[in-house]
């Protein structure tokens, strides 16, 4: 099948699909309620199979480039003493790819929507959805903006928050609090941080993540139950309490945390939503129908596979019904590891499970991301 798909959302999901349904012949529009394409965050960890899916986009090399990619990681005792280098043999996934990487949130976006604009789609800033009337051969949409459209299928990449998701599933469920929150702040980095560091401390995990050739960014995931506010003016402070028991790297950064410092702060929810992920013509993806949390550093790679698996489809020229069924199949169980296996890194972190137990339920969910989509 072709014709004109509509996304609702900018973000790494809608954007990813675009281009790839412009590379196949498809015409793309995105819908995007942000008027100015804003990107919070500050970086994240890239593992191999999310490479993997970036340079089935053709970005690998930008992301490379832009970015920055090592194929080894350190485990850490609060001190900054190796406990454990963890280093994958070779190349498993194509003698291209790297093994791992990390980059800017705001970088990443930028060179999605170069992609994007470059593919020819159509993106309309400040416009979402307000309405949508499915017929057998086609949708209709109404905007908010008072215009009309005809669309083929509609795609909703809106996130864990999704307004379309409210709209076409009424019922399903919200995203649920895991008891964590995340902590990120983008740093100058030493020439010692030359690969992911991982620090595990008294109670709280850390991180440092190189994102390019200058910058690196802290992680810190903690136990916050109640999910109280965290006031943004406070939180240098509040962070640099969190690492109080960390010394070298983790400490020099620790001290030289002040009001200019580029923090983020947010809780961790989940979601997955029950099969189906459609209705009708409509389908979610990427956050919108399964929210993760960052432990198995795999949300922006979910999301891309989606986009990868859903134009692979379009392409075989299926009917939409077929098409979504068997989008299902190739998607559900492979997104449900991540949500479920994510969230139980969090729970055994929350009770000061052994770091062994940590690191086997992460390896064994890396090697089952590592299969072909």
């Amino acid at each position: 099948m072709s014709g004109r798909v509509l996304i609702v959302g900018g973000g790494i999901a809608g954007m990813s699909l675009a281009i790839g349904l412009q590379r196949i012949g498809h015409a793309a529009e995105i819908v995007e309620i942000d008027p100015q394409w804003r990107i919070y965050g500050a970086g994240i960890t890239i593992t191999g199979p999310t490479l993997r899916a970036l340079d089935s986009l053709g970005l690998l090399d930008r992301v490379m480039a832009e970015g920055y990619c090592s194929e080894a990681t350190r485990i850490c005792d609060p001190n900054g003493n190796v406990i454990m280098a963890a280093r994958v043999a070779g190349h498993p996934l194509g003698p291209r790819i790297p093994n791992s990487g990390g980059i800017l949130r705001p970088v990443l976006h930028r060179i999605l929507a170069d992609a994007t604009r470059a593919s020819g789609a159509v993106v309309r800033l400040g416009v979402s959805v307000e309405a949508i009337e499915q017929a057998d051969s086609a949708l209709t949409v109404a905007f908010t903006d008072g215009t009309r459209g005809c669309y083929d299928i509609v795609v909703g990449a809106d996130g864990i928050h999704s307004r379309l998701r409210d709209m076409v599933f009424p019922d399903a469920p919200k995203p649920v609090f895991t008891g964590q929150g995340c902590w990120r702040a983008v740093i100058a980095r030493p020439p010692e941080i030359d690969r992911a560091h991982v620090y595990v401390g008294p109670g709280v995990k850390a991180g440092l993540t190189p994102v390019s050739q200058s910058e690196m960014y802290l992680f810190l995931l903690q136990h916050v139950p109640g999910n109280p506010r965290m006031p943004e003016e406070r939180w240098p402070a509040l962070l640099a309490g969190q690492l109080s028991g960390f010394g070298g790297a983790l400490g020099a950064v620790r001290d030289g945390l002040g009001p200019s410092s580029r923090i983020n702060y947010r809780p961790l929810d989940t979601l997955l939503l029950p099969p189906p992920w459609h209705r009708g013509r409509v389908l979610l993806i990427g956050d919108a129908a399964h929210a993760t949390t960052p432990h198995l550093a795999s949300g922006a790679g979910l999301a891309v596979e989606d986009a990868l698996v859903l134009c692979e489809l379009l392409r075989g020229g299926l009917g939409f019904e077929d098409m979504f069924a068997q989008f299902m199949q190739r998607r559900f169980d492979r997104c449900r590891m991540v949500v479920e296996n994510s969230a139980k890194l969090g729970e055994l972190e929350m009770r000061r499970a052994p770091p062994s137990e940590q690191a086997e339920l992460s390896r064994a969910s890396q090697t089952a991301l590592a299969e072909a989509i």
